[in-house]
C-alpha cells in the first residue's frame, strides 16, 4: 500500500469517535507494521512530564525493554533534545544506538509537536538495511501531524 493510499485510514483511525486516544495510536501503529513491508517495529514515546526521559507508548511489533529512555540516549533519547527527523541507514554503524533486537538493522524517528512543543516521537525499526527515504520522513510527518490533533482537543 502506497503512503498516498494510507493517508486517509491514518485520518480514519485517529478521528473515529468513542475511541480512547491510546485506543487510536495502538490501532495506528498495527495500520503502518501491517501496511508497510519494511516498517517490523511501529510505536510511539512521550516526555514523561517536565522529566527528560522518554516513556514508552502504544506499539505494534516485538516487546522491548526500552520502556524509558532518557534525552541523550539512543536515537530516540537524540531526537528528543535535537528535535529533528534521524534516519538511521544501518545501525550498527551508529555509536550512541541501543539495540533493541538484533534483527532490527535501520531506524527512522519522527518528532511529534503539539503547538511547537516536541511532545514525543513516532520510531520505526526495520529488518532491512537502508529502507528508508525522504517519502517516509514525509509520509511520517504527515502520521505525526495528523496525532498532534488528539492533544488540541
Amino acid at each position: 500500500m502506497t503512503f498516498e493510499e494510507l493517508k486517509p485510514k491514518v485520518i480514519d483511525i485517529l478521528t473515529r469517535k468513542n475511541h480512547l486516544r491510546e485506543e487510536k495510536l495502538l490501532q495506528l501503529c498495527h495500520l503502518l507494521k501491517d501496511a508497510i513491508d519494511y516498517y517490523d517495529w511501529v510505536g510511539f514515546y512521550f516526555r514523561n512530564g517536565k522529566k527528560e526521559e522518554l516513556v514508552l507508548g502504544p506499539y505494534a511489533g516485538e516487546p522491548t525493554d526500552h520502556t524509558v529512555i532518557p534525552f541523550g540516549k539512543g536515537i530516540c533519547g537524540q531526537v528528543a533534545v535535537s528535535n529533528q527527523n534521524f534516519v538511521v541507514p544501518d545501525v550498527s554503524a551508529q555509536d550512541n544506538y541501543i539495540a533493541c533486537s538484533l534483527t532490527v538493522k535501520s531506524e527512522i524517528v519522527v518528532p511529534l509537536f503539539v503547538n511547537g512543543e516536541n511532545i514525543g516521537q513516532i520510531d520505526i525499526d526495520s529488518h532491512v538495511l537502508d529502507p528508508f527515504t525522504e517519502n517516509d520522513e514525509r509520509f511520517l510527518e504527515f502520521v505525526n501531524a495528523e496525532v498532534a490533533k488528539l492533544y488540541n482537543q
